[in-house]
């Protein structure tokens, strides 16, 4: 996580430990077998703090919930639209490509030769084909999407500070904290890897931002289809027993009482900390979520043996378990960045994979239960050029892609918006990123524009300035 612009590690570290009895904690915390769910425990930090932020949202703006949890599918690199959901067969050569359109089990909607088991569900999504923004950098892109407004600059060469404009994933886990979210899995989680153009440049509004730390989410950084795949720090060390867990706790809640004094709120984050870290270690919740050598090895197939599908997997395993906000992202090893051969890698590489996870998992919520109160996205960070380049690959288009989603009483089956006959532009019904995160919100039974956070500097800002889509709800 080390970056040139902003070590995201460090101040997490330096906002942490600048006290005697931070530093008592953590030591604590270390004796008790703990360290490995520091960045856990902040998640889990809610019951006695609440951000300045929080304490002054107006909660009258809520609305009767329908939907509980989000799964946001984000393909990094930006796939092709004019390739998957927006195709134009009568477009000229140079901007139509060798994929042909087929009809979906919706009469009317026609999507990619590419995409034949998600037509046959048609009836559950609905494609949104008029997004657009004006950022054409990955990282810039990335934060648009997700956080629904421009970064300061447009470009790749990015890193996350900590006065970004929080991302929707990050005010999702925040409000959740602010309603009393007691659970014993953090709220929000990326899985594998964090939003990024590459490891040393990170997509900004991911993390807690303005928010503070304490709302940064749960990142895996870790390959769920790797062998023997755990995640360490959830389970108690196996040469610390309960009985000397009890002890060392003991302990530090004696070192605490001849620490200095500190300000109430400070003081009680740290306490919170503590205690649901020992709530996690004995209760073996978090581990378990996170275990998908629970699964039969016949689930596991069903979403894909490749980190996009066990990654998936573990997606519903989470909000199964009470996340109310779980994102994949595939990369960075995995891009959908096809600048030279588009048509290759989207037919041998790219599409088979997510094809197979993304409709394992609408299957396996619908047969738990769970679709109707899980919406499920999926975007990028923008979509394709409309023309075909040189090296029969597809450029850089913020200026109109497609987003798809399901679930969560979003109405499928349709199609919004009317891109021009090149698919460079919407045509009929514009749409913002923002406006789609609204749409989520109001999913939730959150009205977004009557509810605020605030910048560092004490500007409040809504947690969604966009409008939803009424057709979709």
């Amino acid at each position: 996580m080390r970056t040139e612009n902003h070590n995201q590690s460090a101040e997490v570290s330096g906002a942490t430990m600048s006290t005697r009895r931070n530093m008592l904690a953590s030591a604590g915390l270390q004796m008790a077998g703990l360290a490995g769910v520091s960045q856990f425990c902040r998640e889990l930090a809610v019951a006695n703090e609440v951000s300045a932020a929080g304490a002054s949202a107006e909660k009258p703006g809520k609305k009767p919930r329908r939907a509980r949890s989000v799964i946001l599918i984000f393909n990094c690199g930006a796939p092709s639209h004019v390739d998957l959901w927006d195709m134009k067969p009568l477009a000229p050569v140079e901007i139509r490509g060798p994929f042909q359109p087929i009809s979906t089990s919706v009469p009317g909607i026609e999507i990619s030769e590419l995409l034949p088991n998600l037509a046959r569900r048609m009836e559950q999504l609905s494609i949104v084909r008029t997004v657009h923004h004006r950022h054409g950098g990955h990282n810039s892109g990335m934060h648009w999407s997700i956080v629904g407004k421009p970064y300061r600059i447009d470009s790749t060469l990015i890193n996350p500070g900590r006065a970004d404009n929080p991302c929707f994933g990050t005010l999702v886990g925040w409000l959740a904290q602010r309603d009393g979210y007691t659970g014993s899995v953090p709220p929000y989680v990326i899985t594998p890897f964090p939003h990024c153009d590459s490891m040393k440049y990170l997509t900004p509004g991911q993390f807690g931002g303005c928010l503070g730390s304490r709302f940064d989410p749960f990142v895996l950084n870790a390959d769920p289809n790797a062998k023997n795949f755990q995640v360490p720090g959830l389970k108690l060390d196996q040469a610390v027993s309960m009985q000397r867990l009890s002890e060392r706790s003991q302990l530090l809640q004696s070192l605490d009482a001849q620490g200095v004094s500190l300000a109430t709120g400070q003081a009680a984050d740290l306490d919170v900390q503590r205690a649901a870290a020992l709530g996690l270690i004995s209760a073996d919740v978090a581990s378990e979520a996170f275990d998908l050598s629970k699964e039969p090895a016949s689930v596991r197939d069903r979403y894909g043996r490749h980190s996009w599908g066990q990654s998936h997997l573990l997606a519903r395993r989470l909000i199964e378990a009470g996340s109310r906000f779980v994102t994949t992202v595939n990369g960075p090893s995995i891009t959908w960045d096809t600048h030279k051969d588009n048509f290759n890698q989207l037919k041998n590489r790219l599409v088979p994979p997510m094809e197979q996870a993304y409709c394992a998992l609408l299957d396996d919520l619908s047969e738990r239960g769970l679709l109707d109160e899980t919406v499920v996205v999926w975007m990028g960070d923008f979509g394709r050029t409309p023309v075909i380049n040189k090296e029969a690959g597809r450029d850089h288009w913020p200026q109109c892609y497609s987003m798809v989603l399901a679930g969560g009483g979003i109405r499928g089956g349709q199609v919004i918006g009317e891109s021009d006959k090149r698919g460079a532009h919407p045509h009929l019904h514009p749409v913002t990123p923002a406006d789609i995160h609204a749409t989520v919100f109001a999913a939730l039974g959150i009205d977004g524009q009557h509810i605020n956070y605030h910048m560092n500097d004490g500007r409040p800002v809504p947690v969604c300035d966009g409008n939803p889509i009424q057709a979709l709800l």
